[in-house]
């Protein structure tokens, strides 16, 4: 049984690549520390290259991740995870299922209640309470426990769920449905099989097996991108304003060709 706290279940580019955080990004919050701890807690890995951000780690920086799209400083967010481990009394209270009812009240007041309007959301509601309920309806907590079991992954479909449960799957992303590994299901399709016929294997429909194997396509797309990124930034340095945007707009690019295969249905005579 893996403990959720101790036991290492992402690499940092593992977390990196599912949550959608920059390499770099991740390296600082691992680095730095709030209200006594690290602000995303690691563990030493056994061997080099092995998993060191335990799954309560890989929460937390889901959590932050919703902090830093707002646009608050790496200040602003030490301070906010320091405010809610103080308030709840725990090195984990970024995930703490107390977040539900009263996370976002805390990050709110006294000092974050005074945002830039430009960090606003519409009808007066501060755009950290609206990010902080977003975030933690990804996080599943059972009912007798403080601290979540699993993490569902915005990048994949709502017809079918996939999350990372530190029970299933060694880290690796499953379907909430059965927990079977997207890796299971994407190995066969490029294998040749056809949605019908892996749809039958696991007990999915084939719309399911089509939308999700076009899920992971994207997510390989993404990661070559971002590794594309980093390599440039390791031989010419920091990438400029109008490479970022140039990266953003690729990006952008391949959403809305997966749009629009999604459009045109699922393609079942043939691999991906």
């Amino acid at each position: 049984m893996i403990d959720r706290c101790t036991d290492g279940l992402l690499t940092p580019a593992e977390t990196c690549s599912y949550l959608g955080i920059p390499s770099s990004v991740l390296a600082c919050w691992l680095a730095d520390t709030a209200a006594g701890a690290p602000l995303v807690h690691h563990v030493a890995p056994v061997r080099n290259g092995q998993p060191s951000v335990p799954f309560i780690g890989v929460a937390e920086a889901h959590v932050l991740r919703s902090l830093d799209a707002l646009g608050l400083r790496m200040s602003e967010i030490r301070e906010a995870a320091a405010v809610v481990r103080d308030a709840f009394a725990t090195p984990f209270g970024l995930v703490s299922k107390r977040m539900e009812t009263e996370g976002a009240d805390i990050l709110v007041t006294p000092r974050f209640a005074t945002l830039p309007e430009a960090r606003r959301a519409p009808q007066g509601r501060t755009s950290v309470q609206d990010a902080v309920a977003d975030c933690l309806r990804c996080l599943s907590w059972e009912a007798d426990d403080d601290f979540p079991s699993s993490l569902r992954l915005r990048q994949y479909p709502d017809s079918v769920p996939v999350v990372i449960d530190p029970r299933f799957g060694h880290g690796l992303p499953v379907i909430a449905a059965n927990r079977v590994p997207v890796t299971a299901v994407t190995d066969l399709r490029e294998a040749g099989e056809t949605v019908e016929e892996i749809a039958f294997g696991f007990g999915m429909a084939p719309e399911q097996v089509d939308a999700l194997c076009r899920a992971a396509t994207l997510q390989r797309d993404r990661d070559r991108l971002a590794e594309l990124v980093e390599w440039l930034e390791a031989e010419h340095g920091p990438v400029t304003e109008d490479e970022r945007t140039a990266a953003l707009e690729e990006l952008a690019d391949l959403d809305a060709e997966h749009l629009r295969r999604a459009a045109r249905g699922p393609h079942r005579g043939s691999a991906l």
